[in-house]
């Protein structure tokens, strides 16, 4: 299966291909972990957006990205490729701040002040290993929690 077909039956799932329903199924691949599709959904509507309704989606995409630098390191530590990730998944920690900054404290039903707590969080326990620590791992893995209409970033046993 093509990568815009899945990506168009994963969004078909979530009730379209509009810019709301990639939202909802970013968060949905995002709690399965599933960081590169979260990635890819949400891309697929950015790429739609001018550049000032985009900025929003930018940062969940940069996100998403960080995590994907995370699992991939976890997963493959010593990978010629996959194992120096972490200095790129702080960046995107960086970079993501950044972009949803302008966001806070909360837009379209996100807690953006929580996710920023979490990027910070996460960029200094990378920063202070020296670049050694992955604080990523199956058991810990972030999620949305969704309450009252709102999403909260989440981080398991961190």
């Amino acid at each position: 299966m093509s990568k815009s077909l899945r990506l168009e039956t994963l969004m078909e799932g979530c009730g379209g291909t509009d810019a709301k329903a990639c939202y909802h199924a970013y968060f949905l691949c995002f709690n399965d972990a599933r960081y590169y599709e979260a990635h890819d959904v949400l891309e697929y509507a950015w790429l739609k957006l001018s550049p000032a309704e985009g900025m929003f989606f930018k940062g969940l995409i940069q996100l998403a990205g960080a995590f994907v630098h995370l699992q991939k390191q976890y997963l493959r530590p010593y990978h010629y490729k996959f194992g120096g990730r972490l200095r790129p998944a702080k960046r995107l920690f960086w970079v993501a701040s950044k972009n949803l900054h302008p966001y806070f404290p909360k837009h379209m039903g996100l807690d953006v002040a929580v996710a920023l707590k979490v990027c910070e969080f996460l960029e200094g326990k990378i920063a202070a290993s020296g670049y050694q620590y992955n604080p990523w791992r199956p058991e810990n893995a972030p999620y949305f929690e969704e309450k009252a209409d709102m999403w909260y970033l989440r981080m398991r046993g961190v």
